[in-house]
């Protein structure tokens, strides 16, 4: 799978802390890709003008008709996890 090659390339970034995969349960083509960076430079600066952001596109690019909106986030709220 590619995704599966591609993940140890955004893993080892500076100022990278996680990600998730999520595959829509309405429209099974559609994904969303949610990564969480210290900063938006290390996302834009650091990864996106690394030589691994030019792997990333050749692994990943193919599975999309046109490039992917990409935005950025900043934390409002967050609740804490159900505990079992």
């Amino acid at each position: 799978m590619a995704f599966a090659r591609a993940e140890p390339l955004i893993a080892e970034m500076v100022g990278y802390l996680a990600h998730e995969l999520r595959c829509c349960v309405g429209t099974p083509d559609r994904d969303l890709l949610l990564l969480r960076w210290e900063s938006m430079a290390d996302h834009t600066e650091g990864f996106r003008q690394s030589p691994k952001y030019e792997i990333w596109k050749q692994l990943l690019h193919g599975f999309y008709d046109s490039f992917p909106v990409v935005e950025h986030y900043e934390l409002a709220s967050a609740g804490e996890p159900k505990s079992a």
